[in-house]
């Protein structure tokens, strides 16, 4: 066990704009809430909050390019109030309680990533967003000049698509003669690994990007804590009496988007599609009852929960969430969360900041720098607990 009382004190003495204002006592952060006279349950425009407040400098080398032999081989830094302990993914069952419940996103990765031309002859990529229909969807697409509406992109598979109209960041491709975009997408497309992964997705990907339990095709990103699991864990898991349930968040193209706005106030999260099944509610419930914990395997899952909670209970059923989580936030449904370490300046940064603290995430990360842990998707993890209160 480590304690993090030197990388506390290292803020401390630092210049970062939360060094004083986060250490202020419980009754103090209250008082700023109050006498801020807002309605929302986020601290980033009462304490003005701002992009470079979640930035961090991260060695190159940590950055994960490939997955480690076995999925459970993986580190997994431990960070319960002040104390970090660094364990293996494959001891996670010994650090979860007879009760608890685990909850996992069983989306699957579509092969979203399509090459092809323009009818001009440039060069371009298509990363498919999301299914419309069975002939129309929404992606992002690059080119040394943007396509405009009604041009015809030649792509892999001899496909054609006609741009039909930009929507924002996405434009709305409409594929001739296909009747099933998505598998159009599985029988053509390739893996869509992420941006900071520099090599082309190989055959292992196929395999190593894609969750053990991934069941609902959509998305074009892993939830990648989940990449940590592997049959013999969940069984060891069961074992100890740990109860599991399900939930369904496509991850959407815009998880690699970076924050264009300093004032966090101003950004806006791109939907992404969910579900929570009644069983899930039901698990939750039962969980409770019986005093266990809910833990969120993922940011996906844990956003797709308090999503689902915000009308004030934890509900079931279907919907988009542009929920943007960031240090005030209360949360309602999860108690322990499982994650991948997150890029600087990153929404999924700020939402574990929100979720454990942000003194707290800001030494753990600094902790696990100084450790060479490796970072991102094919990265090791944390097991967080949740702090509910005002930034610490």
């Amino acid at each position: 066990m480590v304690k993090q009382n030197a990388f506390g004190a290292r803020l401390l003495q630092s210049r970062h704009p939360l060094a004083s204002r986060t250490m202020a006592r419980p009754a103090q952060r209250a008082r700023i809430i109050r006498e801020s006279g807002t309605r929302f349950n986020t601290l980033a425009a009462i304490m003005d909050l701002t992009l470079d407040d979640f930035d961090y400098a991260l060695p190159p080398e940590l950055i994960a390019q490939t997955p480690l032999p076995e999925r459970t081989a993986s580190r997994l830094l431990v960070v319960e109030r002040g104390v970090y302990a660094n364990r293996h993914v494959h001891e996670l069952a010994s650090l979860l309680h007879p009760g608890d419940l685990l909850v996992m996103n069983d989306t699957r990765v579509m092969h979203a990533r399509l090459l092809g031309h323009k009818a001009s002859g440039g060069a371009i990529e298509v990363l498919v967003e999301r299914p419309l229909d069975g002939h129309e969807a929404l992606a992002q697409v690059r080119a040394s000049k943007s396509p405009k509406a009604g041009s015809l992109l030649h792509l892999e598979g001899g496909i054609d698509a006609v741009v039909v109209s930009r929507e924002g960041e996405f434009y709305r491709l409409r594929f001739r003669g296909v009747d099933d975009v998505i598998a159009l997408l599985e029988r053509h497309g390739r893996m869509p690994l992420p941006p900071y992964i520099a090599r082309p997705a190989s055959a292992a990907d196929e395999e190593r990007y894609q969750t053990v339990y991934a069941r609902d095709m959509g998305s074009v990103a892993a939830p990648t804590a989940g990449l940590h699991f592997d049959e013999a864990l969940l069984a060891a898991i069961a074992a100890q009496g740990v109860a599991m349930a399900s939930v369904t968040l496509h991850v959407g193209a815009g998880t690699f988007q970076p924050v264009r706005v300093s004032n966090l106030a101003e950004h806006r999260m791109h939907g992404e599609r969910y579900t929570v099944p009644a069983a899930t509610v039901d698990a939750i419930a039962a969980a409770r009852a019986r005093g266990g914990r809910v833990i969120a395997v993922g940011t996906t899952t844990l956003r797709t929960l308090e999503s689902a909670a915000l009308g004030g209970s934890l509900a079931a059923g279907s919907g988009e969430t542009h929920l943007f989580v960031t240090p005030g936030f209360r949360f309602k449904v999860v108690d322990a969360l499982i994650t991948n370490f997150h890029l600087p300046k990153s929404t999924l940064l700020m939402l574990v900041s929100a979720f454990a603290g942000m003194t707290a995430i800001r030494a753990a990360y600094a902790y696990a720098i100084e450790q060479r842990y490796r970072f991102f998707s094919y990265g090791d993890a944390m097991l967080l607990s949740c702090q509910n209160e005002l930034p610490d």
